[in-house]
């Protein structure tokens, strides 16, 4: 990777935090009615996720081009967290604002928004060894290296991943256990949150545990097939709600449901691409890539019908905007996993 590239790839976390903060901004400002108090928010805290995958997409790309420093070792991790933090805490601070109710369904989602950037802060944080994973790829045996973090340590990344992980479906369920539309909206879409924070213990296992050297076949196949399975109870979970109350004002929230669904097959390039890389030669390598540029091009194609939808249906005008916001994560993550080919490519 040269270093021109090496910008673009960092740029675009970068552009697409910066298109959730504005365009979400944007939505908020134009007006006070209930569908954009609930997108407006929502789209712009998709940004500190954004900001997140960029602590990651830095992390590994310094290391591929030689510019890594102690600096950039802790204060990119840093980051990650500082912004799943200030996200949480924005959640709670917005839905405990009972005055308007259409905080209540925004201030969950967004608390929801902030465990996956503690996920993804996670796995900025494991990637801060990523350099040897090709050195363990290239070796026949799994002999632990040294070099790589210690067996607690792994422990310790991989919990804090389940644990957001186990938050997120806890607050699901929680949510869904009372019967009212608000709580009904949170914690559905509070469920697609859940699938994506699981599909990132994959990710995150896959990293530290390569960079250990103890990564084995079953795990090649074991893991990829997690977040594929998340991908899918998403998304079916979604046409399931679209077409369950098909004609209600609820159904919306399985167009979001969908959109999460999406991601977590973004999420799939990065650990199958890892998995499939680990000690043999995989041909296409080069070709993983294009999975986040469909599931992008897919949110983007969903959230224009949507658009066109919710101009003759209030309710269709909160998915069609996350759509969007969501579209932009996915293709976040095509810098990501176009930055673990080529950090993982064989000479």
């Amino acid at each position: 990777m040269n270093y021109g590239i090496s910008i673009l790839f960092r740029a675009i976390p970068l552009l697409m935090a910066l298109f959730c903060f504005f365009y979400g901004g944007y939505i908020y400002a134009w007006g006070d009615d209930t569908s954009r108090l609930i997108a407006g928010p929502v789209v712009f805290f998709l940004g500190s996720i954004c900001v997140a995958l960029f602590a990651t997409a830095a992390t590994i790309i310094r290391q591929i081009i030689h510019t890594y420093t102690p600096f950039a070792r802790y204060f990119l991790p840093i980051l990650g967290y500082l912004m799943a933090v200030g996200t949480f805490l924005c959640g709670i601070f917005i839905f405990r604002d009972t005055l308007v109710p259409s905080f209540f369904v925004a201030g969950h989602v967004i608390c929801g928004l902030g465990l996956i950037t503690g996920c993804v802060a996670t796995a900025a944080t494991v990637s801060t060894r990523f350099s040897l994973i090709p050195t363990n790829s290239a070796q026949p045996d799994l002999t632990v290296n040294p070099k790589g973090f210690s067996q607690m340590q792994e422990l310790l990344f991989e919990g804090i991943a389940a644990l957001f992980a186990l938050v997120a479906w806890g607050w699901t369920f929680v949510l869904l256990s009372t019967p009212t539309t608000p709580h009904f909206v949170a914690g559905s879409v509070m469920g697609g949150i859940a699938c994506v924070c699981t599909s990132l213990i994959a990710l995150v296992a896959s990293i530290v545990r390569q960079e250990r050297n103890v990564y084995t076949p079953i795990e090649k196949r074991a893991w990829p097939q997690l977040v594929l399975w998340m991908g899918s109870v998403a998304t079916v979970w979604g046409i399931i709600l679209v077409l369950l109350y098909l004609g209600e004002p609820r159904n919306f929230v399985g167009f979001v449901l969908i959109g999460l669904g999406l991601v977590c097959f973004s999420i799939s390039s990065k650990v199958i691409l890892l998995a499939k890389i680990w000690k043999s030669d995989f041909p296409l390598a080069s070709r993983i890539p294009i999975i986040p540029i469909m599931t992008a091009l897919a949110a983007l194609f969903l959230a224009a019908f949507l658009f066109e939808e919710a101009l003759y249906k209030d309710k269709f005008f909160v998915p069609s905007r996350v759509l969007t916001g969501l579209g932009a994560i996915c293709f976040t993550l095509y810098s990501i996993v176009s930055i673990l080919e080529s950090g993982t490519k064989k000479s």
